[in-house]
């Protein structure tokens, strides 16, 4: 069984951020609520525990605390925020409001050389507590100007606590902290790889489903093509996907699915045509929610029909990831779960029951990426933009008719095009890099965040223009680009300004109905990434 590490969040805003630096050192971990069942939390055989921050006192009434079955354990653990202080109070030390809070950027100065701290004095603190009297066994590692304890460790117990939170970026090289205590205190072997998942879950898959047939619903969507390709390595000619193409796909989409199925993974396709339904059941509709109900109601007919053709497999293959799984508070790993409704299809009919297959349950988004280049998936798929189920309605607001929808997709793919260019999109690369024989619009001295979602939103607003001495009264479209970590919050991404004014250059000339396009500089909150 892979190392593990097991972190209890105690009502952290950031105790995903943890799970995700855990596994960037390719050390595996799982998050649980701190009052998680001891059954539960040791099932996965921890190496050690890492105990997030929280927004309470640890004085207040009903307050998080660690479970006694925690320190019972003799394993190490890493205190974080409210994790340190959870810690103090729980081994006797002492606790205190203090007098000035600390919220922000702050410095520590180290107190005790040779520790993993010597690499770190800029930190991010959010805390309004902090510790005066450290528990017995305990030296101070370090301090601040308003923590005289920032640090601390019991080195025989190998317990270790700090103030600051070391899994943010505004903590520069405290990934290495969170490595320095998987690894080296824990003992934690880093050997949670693409390889070693992919190896875990063909396993898994196998002693799940035997040698019944699995159904797939592939949506050509990251999650779901990475489901399929990983099940289709663990049982070949068992699976058999089905694609709907519903005509509400962004460029080309379709045939990229397609090839990347039949040609690239060998595995067996069911590609159905839909167009034409989905077109004449939202005629003459415009509000976004009427158009939502009527996009899933029609994918779940047509699901309907090819299960039955199919002989009504009892598998389904889900793309749920690990951060759907922690925040709906999903049920233990091990249990096979039946269903009647569920997101990833559009939601199925009643009389439809599934046992679900999720390899990818406890993987995040960039590792589930990082597992679909290792099975040979196409960097196009693997790094395309997230997109969502109900496919361009969303994004086609008004009613949505084949023309609009036409249009649309023409100026998405220019925005796309000029993005991936620009080394904005796709994965990470050097700013001194180029596309394409073009440089890119990177400065070689700043590196700019990489775009976390792209695409451009279709308005039913019209608008006077000229072009070519003659006047137009065509439609407006929006160009939205965000950059985010989580996609719970985002913030409008700083596109070069030449680069904007090539994107809406293009649009005006190339597409034929739009006269005007303008940029979405606000945030998220206060509104959302998409518009719909």
């Amino acid at each position: 069984m892979t190392d593990s590490i097991a972190i209890l969040d105690f009502g952290s805003q950031y105790a995903q951020i943890i799970a995700r630096r855990v596994r960037e050192a390719q050390v595996y971990c799982e998050l649980f609520p701190w009052d998680a069942p001891r059954e539960k939390i040791l099932s996965i055989q921890p190496k050690g525990f890492i105990l997030s921050g929280g927004p309470k006192s640890v004085y207040e009434a009903g307050a998080p605390f660690i479970q006694k079955f925690i320190l019972e354990t003799g394993l190490p653990i890493l205190g974080i925020c409210y994790g340190m202080q959870a810690l103090t109070h729980a081994l006797g030390g002492q606790v205190d409001s203090s007098a000035q809070r600390e919220y922000g950027p702050a410095e520590i100065q180290t107190l005790v050389p040779g520790t993993a701290l010597d690499a770190i004095s800029k930190v991010w603190m959010s805390h309004g507590d902090r510790i005066t009297r450290m528990p017995e066994g305990f030296v101070a590692l370090a301090k601040s100007d308003n923590s005289p304890i920032a640090a601390m460790a019991d080195f025989a117990r190998r317990y270790v606590a700090v103030q600051f939170h070391p899994e943010v970026h505004h903590t520069p090289n405290g990934t290495q902290l969170l490595k320095h205590f998987a690894v080296d205190i824990c003992g934690a072997k880093p050997d949670w790889t693409p390889a070693s998942i992919i190896e875990e879950s063909v396993s898994r898959i196998r002693k799940q489903v035997g040698g019944e047939r699995v159904l797939a619903a592939v949506s050509g969507g990251v999650d779901s093509s990475v489901a399929a390709a990983l099940v289709h390595k663990a049982i070949g000619d068992q699976l058999v996907s089905v694609f709907v193409d519903t005509g509400l796909l962004r460029k080309n989409e379709g045939e990229q699915v397609v090839s990347a199925f039949r040609g690239q993974l060998h595995s067996e396709l069911i590609a159905v045509d839909a167009s034409d339904e989905y077109f004449s059941a939202l005629h003459g509709i415009t509000d976004p929610e009427q158009k939502r109900r009527i996009v899933g109601e029609k994918f779940i007919r047509i699901f309907e029909t090819q299960a039955k053709q199919l002989g009504q497999p009892r598998f389904l293959v889900q793309g749920t990831i690990y951060p759907d799984v922690v925040e709906s508070s999903a049920p233990d790993r091990d249990k096979a779960q039946k269903i009647k409704s569920h997101h990833n299809v559009g939601g199925l009919p009643e009389d439809m029951q599934f046992e679900l297959v999720e390899p990818l349950r406890y993987l995040f988004k960039d590792e589930v990426r990082a597992v679909g280049e290792a099975l040979g998936l196409s960097e196009a798929l693997v790094w395309r933009q997230p997109f969502p189920g109900p496919g361009l309605t969303v994004r086609c607001l008004g009613e949505v008719t084949r023309e609009r929808v036409e249009r649309l997709r023409a100026a998405d793919a220019i925005l796309i095009e000029e993005l991936s260019r620009a080394g904005f999109l796709g994965k990470a690369r050097s700013s001194s890099s180029s596309t394409a024989g073009q440089p890119t619009a990177r400065s070689s001295a700043v590196e700019l965040p990489m775009v976390s979602q792209a695409f451009v939103v279709l308005l039913p607003v019209r608008s006077v223009g000229v072009m070519g001495d003659q006047r137009t009264y065509q439609e407006a479209a929006a160009i939205r680009a965000v950059t985010t970590e989580d996609f719970m919050t985002a913030d409008w991404a700083r596109l070069p300004h030449d680069l904007l004014a090539r994107v809406a250059n293009r649009i005006v000339n190339e597409v034929d109905g739009i006269n005007r396009v303008v940029y979405d500089i606000t945030s998220k909150p206060p509104a959302t990434i998409e518009w719909e």
